[in-house]
């Protein structure tokens, strides 16, 4: 078994697209219309057919009080690896980036939180 698809709530996703792609450096792999919305995936360049992240419409009514409380309590809605949080950490944020918890090492793991800017907090993550 392996994960091949999971999601993060966006508030507008062509904007979720230009910072998921312009920013985090994500390609598009999927745009599909259905309805107003759209079946929008991106995946990692380094792995074009691994896993996809669907950048799904908050339009369901559970979905604004659960983003809302996640970000409030400062819970990622996903975690990434990267391979330098630091080097990565400033990159982003020579971009304009906000970051909500710079990098922090435990241990072997080190770890940033950002807004990307849809309602998600986002981290990134890697080990020593």
């Amino acid at each position: 078994m392996r994960i091949h698809l999971t999601s993060v709530f966006v508030d507008d996703q062509e904007n979720a697209l230009r910072f998921y792609t312009d920013v985090l450096g994500f390609v598009k792999k999927h745009d599909v219309p259905m309805g107003t919305d759209r079946w929008l995936t991106v995946v990692s360049p380094e792995a074009p057919d691994g896993t996809e992240l669907l950048l799904e419409p908050s339009g369901h009514p559970a979905v604004r009080p659960y983003k809302e409380a996640l970000a409030h309590d400062g819970i990622p809605a996903a975690s990434f690896a990267v391979d330098d949080v630091p080097a990565e950490f400033d990159r982003l944020r020579g971009l304009g980036v906000r970051f909500t918890q710079e990098p922090l090492e435990m241990g072997a793991i080190t770890t940033a939180v950002l807004d990307d800017t849809c309602g998600n907090l986002i981290q990134i993550m890697h080990n020593k």
